[in-house]
Protein backbone atom coordinates (compact mmCIF):
# COMPACT_ATOMS: atom_id res chain seq x y z
CA UNK A 1 0.00 0.00 0.00
CA UNK A 2 1.40 3.10 -1.16
CA UNK A 3 0.39 6.47 0.77
CA UNK A 4 1.30 9.77 -1.48
CA UNK A 5 0.74 13.40 0.46
CA UNK A 6 0.22 17.11 -1.39
CA UNK A 7 -0.83 20.38 -0.37
CA UNK A 8 -3.32 23.13 -1.73
CA UNK A 9 -2.89 26.83 -1.29
CA UNK A 10 -6.06 28.57 -1.38
CA UNK A 11 -6.29 32.67 -0.86
CA UNK A 12 -9.62 33.79 0.76
CA UNK A 13 -11.45 36.29 1.63
CA UNK A 14 -13.04 36.19 4.82
CA UNK A 15 -16.28 34.62 5.95
CA UNK A 16 -18.41 32.69 3.55
CA UNK A 17 -15.84 32.94 0.71
CA UNK A 18 -17.02 29.04 -0.93
CA UNK A 19 -13.44 27.82 -3.25
CA UNK A 20 -14.15 25.20 -6.04
CA UNK A 21 -10.93 23.25 -5.01
CA UNK A 22 -12.35 20.43 -7.73
CA UNK A 23 -9.66 21.47 -10.56
CA UNK A 24 -7.17 20.78 -8.31
CA UNK A 25 -7.85 17.93 -6.78
CA UNK A 26 -7.96 16.92 -10.33
CA UNK A 27 -4.91 17.88 -11.32
CA UNK A 28 -3.03 15.92 -7.98
CA UNK A 29 -4.99 12.81 -9.01
CA UNK A 30 -3.82 13.14 -12.58
CA UNK A 31 0.08 13.34 -11.67
CA UNK A 32 -0.28 11.20 -8.72
CA UNK A 33 1.78 7.70 -8.61
CA UNK A 34 -1.42 6.18 -7.17
CA UNK A 35 -3.90 5.54 -9.61
CA UNK A 36 -7.26 4.24 -7.22
CA UNK A 37 -7.57 3.94 -4.15
CA UNK A 38 -9.21 6.30 -1.53
CA UNK A 39 -8.21 10.17 -0.64
CA UNK A 40 -8.84 12.71 2.46
CA UNK A 41 -8.83 16.51 1.80
CA UNK A 42 -8.34 18.05 4.99
CA UNK A 43 -7.61 21.55 6.71
CA UNK A 44 -5.49 22.12 9.77
CA UNK A 45 -7.66 23.91 11.45
CA UNK A 46 -10.18 25.23 13.08
CA UNK A 47 -11.98 27.66 11.49
CA UNK A 48 -12.95 26.30 7.87
CA UNK A 49 -15.37 23.68 6.04
CA UNK A 50 -14.31 20.95 3.61
CA UNK A 51 -17.14 19.20 1.66
CA UNK A 52 -18.86 19.00 -1.65
CA UNK A 53 -22.10 20.96 -3.25
CA UNK A 54 -23.27 21.48 -6.77
CA UNK A 55 -20.54 24.51 -7.40
CA UNK A 56 -22.94 27.17 -9.14
CA UNK A 57 -24.00 30.43 -7.84
CA UNK A 58 -27.78 29.76 -6.65
CA UNK A 59 -26.42 26.47 -4.39
CA UNK A 60 -23.48 28.26 -2.81
CA UNK A 61 -25.41 31.37 -1.97
CA UNK A 62 -27.84 28.84 -0.30
CA UNK A 63 -25.06 27.33 1.38
CA UNK A 64 -24.00 30.54 2.78
CA UNK A 65 -27.96 31.49 3.97
CA UNK A 66 -27.68 27.86 5.66
CA UNK A 67 -25.21 28.42 7.79
CA UNK A 68 -25.65 32.03 8.79
CA UNK A 69 -29.51 29.92 9.91
CA UNK A 70 -27.71 27.53 11.55
CA UNK A 71 -24.64 28.93 13.01
CA UNK A 72 -25.52 32.79 13.11
CA UNK A 73 -22.88 35.58 13.14
CA UNK A 74 -24.41 38.01 15.25
CA UNK A 75 -24.99 35.86 18.61
CA UNK A 76 -22.27 35.44 21.86
CA UNK A 77 -20.19 33.03 21.61
CA UNK A 78 -17.98 31.93 24.87
CA UNK A 79 -15.29 31.84 22.73
CA UNK A 80 -15.26 35.59 21.85
CA UNK A 81 -15.43 36.10 25.46
CA UNK A 82 -12.31 34.36 25.80
CA UNK A 83 -9.82 35.49 23.27
CA UNK A 84 -12.04 38.67 21.83
CA UNK A 85 -11.70 37.94 18.21
CA UNK A 86 -15.08 37.68 17.04
CA UNK A 87 -15.00 34.16 15.69
CA UNK A 88 -16.50 32.07 17.77
CA UNK A 89 -19.29 31.09 15.10
CA UNK A 90 -16.30 30.27 12.28
CA UNK A 91 -15.17 27.65 15.33
CA UNK A 92 -18.90 26.46 15.36
CA UNK A 93 -19.47 25.96 11.93
CA UNK A 94 -16.21 24.11 11.12
CA UNK A 95 -16.90 21.53 14.21
CA UNK A 96 -21.00 21.02 12.86
CA UNK A 97 -19.99 20.99 8.98
CA UNK A 98 -16.51 19.41 8.91
CA UNK A 99 -12.93 20.25 8.20
CA UNK A 100 -11.99 16.76 6.27
CA UNK A 101 -13.72 14.85 3.32
CA UNK A 102 -13.06 11.78 2.05
CA UNK A 103 -13.80 10.11 -1.70
CA UNK A 104 -12.51 7.25 -3.53
CA UNK A 105 -10.86 8.18 -6.58
CA UNK A 106 -10.21 5.43 -9.79
CA UNK A 107 -7.73 6.10 -12.82
CA UNK A 108 -6.57 9.17 -11.47
CA UNK A 109 -10.24 10.49 -11.15
CA UNK A 110 -11.99 10.94 -8.09
CA UNK A 111 -15.45 9.73 -7.61
CA UNK A 112 -18.41 12.05 -7.90
CA UNK A 113 -21.72 12.58 -8.87
CA UNK A 114 -22.42 14.46 -12.19
CA UNK A 115 -22.91 17.50 -10.04
CA UNK A 116 -20.63 17.41 -7.24
CA UNK A 117 -17.62 19.13 -6.69
CA UNK A 118 -15.54 19.52 -3.60
CA UNK A 119 -15.56 22.71 -1.97
CA UNK A 120 -13.71 24.68 0.92
CA UNK A 121 -16.08 27.05 2.72
CA UNK A 122 -14.25 29.77 4.68
CA UNK A 123 -15.79 30.35 8.01
CA UNK A 124 -13.31 32.74 9.77
CA UNK A 125 -14.08 36.65 9.86
CA UNK A 126 -11.08 37.38 7.89
CA UNK A 127 -9.20 36.84 4.57
CA UNK A 128 -6.81 33.83 5.70
CA UNK A 129 -4.04 31.67 3.29
CA UNK A 130 -4.99 28.18 3.53
CA UNK A 131 -3.07 25.19 2.83
CA UNK A 132 -5.03 22.05 2.42
CA UNK A 133 -3.99 18.21 3.00
CA UNK A 134 -4.74 15.86 0.43
CA UNK A 135 -3.81 12.63 1.09
CA UNK A 136 -3.92 9.84 -0.87
CA UNK A 137 -3.49 5.44 0.11
CA UNK A 138 -3.96 2.98 -2.67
Amino acid sequence: MAVETYTIEVETKGTNHVVDLTPRVKEILQRAGIPSGIACLTLPGSTGVVTTIEYEPGVVKDLVEAMERTVPRNIPYHHDDTWGDGNGFSHVRSALFGASFSFPFLDRKPVLGTWQQIVFVECDNRPRKRRLVLQLVG
